[in-house]
C-alpha cells in the first residue's frame, strides 16, 4: 500500500477516472444518492489516495480555505468495499490531517459529515456545530477540528 496526495493537474487520466468511479460507486450507488459530483471543487483540491498497486483503496479531498467553507475542510472520504474494515478510513484522515497541517499550519478544518460517522470523526477530534440537516436526502452535521 502506498498513500499519494496530488493536486489536480498532477493526476494522471487513469487516476482520475478510478477517483471518480470511487466516489460514484459509493456516493452515488450504494448511498442511492443523485447529486452533481463533478462541482468543479476538484480543480482546487488535494487528492489524498491510498493504492495498493493500481487500485485505488481510499480515498479524500482536502480543499483550500474559501472553496467549500471559509476554512480548511475534507470531503468525499470513501473507502472500497472490499477494502472496508482495515483501518483505511482512520488512515486517510489522519494522512488528510497531517497533510493539512504541513501544507497550512495552524488551522481549523470544517466538515460536513454524515451523522452516522459522527462517532468515527469525534474519535479523530471533530466536534459537532451546529444541527443536523439533510443533504442530498442524507442526514449531516458539521464538524470543526483545530491542528
Amino acid at each position: 500500500m502506498n498513500i499519494q496526495i496530488k493536486n489536480f493537474e498532477q493526476l494522471s487520466t487513469q487516476e482520475l477516472y478510478v477517483i471518480i468511479r470511487l466516489r460514484n460507486e459509493i456516493f452515488v450507488v450504494e448511498q442511492n444518492c443523485l447529486y452533481q459530483d463533478a462541482d468543479n471543487k476538484d480543480l482546487a483540491a488535494y487528492h489524498v489516495m491510498i493504492k495498493s498497486d493500481d487500485a485505488l483503496l481510499a480515498y479524500a479531498r482536502v480543499l483550500p480555505p474559501g472553496i467549500s467553507y471559509p476554512e480548511v475542510s475534507i470531503g468525499r472520504v470513501a473507502c472500497d468495499k472490499s477494502a472496508r474494515g482495515k483501518g483505511l478510513g482512520q488512515k486517510i484522515m489522519e494522512q488528510s490531517l497531517s497533510f493539512i497541517k504541513s501544507e497550512f499550519g495552524s488551522c481549523t478544518i470544517r466538515i460536513g459529515a454524515q451523522t452516522y460517522l459522527n462517532d468515527f470523526y469525534k474519535s479523530l477530534g471533530f466536534e459537532n456545530e451546529g444541527r443536523p440537516y439533510l443533504e442530498d436526502g442524507i442526514e449531516h452535521i458539521e464538524m470543526l477540528k483545530r491542528v
